[in-house]
């Protein structure tokens, strides 16, 4: 975990890889969780004997869950002392580029890609957040997330 004394640190980091998360393990129990609270149990998620049988030989991810990993790699990655709230402000992009089969180990590279101060003597943070799956070479998920921390 990388860990700034001050968001004014952080924010010196523009343009730079700032952090690496730790890696998640995604389980059926997870999936089926997600499946549950979102209300989309398409058999490719939930369904483990017919996903055996379809394109990817296995159950995988909702791309939603992926990307709701997100603040779980904020989390892990990154500590600012300073900052006493942070909220998510949105996405710019977002693109699902390989499945997750269920097993998969996830963890998140942070790029900051923009810092802008904003009212409270906050910032607002874009970052390109690139998602890979342990074992394999290109990401299953790249996205522009953006967040106001406020110290």
């Amino acid at each position: 975990m990388k860990t700034f004394d001050t968001l004014g640190e952080l924010v010196a980091l523009v343009g730079q890889p700032v952090a690496s998360s730790d890696w998640v393990l995604l389980t059926q129990e997870a999936i089926n969780q997600f499946a549950q609270a979102t209300g989309d149990h398409q058999w490719i998620h939930v369904d483990v004997e017919r996903a055996k049988a379809g394109p990817f030989g296995a159950p995988i991810a909702h791309g939603f869950l992926t990307l709701s990993l997100i603040p779980q790699f904020f989390g892990s990655a990154i500590l600012i002392a300073d900052v006493r709230m942070g909220v998510n402000y949105g996405l710019n992009r977002v693109r699902f580029m390989g499945p997750v089969p269920v097993g998969s180990r996830l963890r998140a590279s942070l790029t900051l890609l923009k810092a802008e101060p904003i009212e409270n003597q906050g910032q607002q943070l874009t970052w390109q957040v690139t998602i890979e799956r342990q074992g394999t070479a290109k990401p299953v998920c790249i996205a522009e997330s953006i967040a106001r921390l406020y110290p």
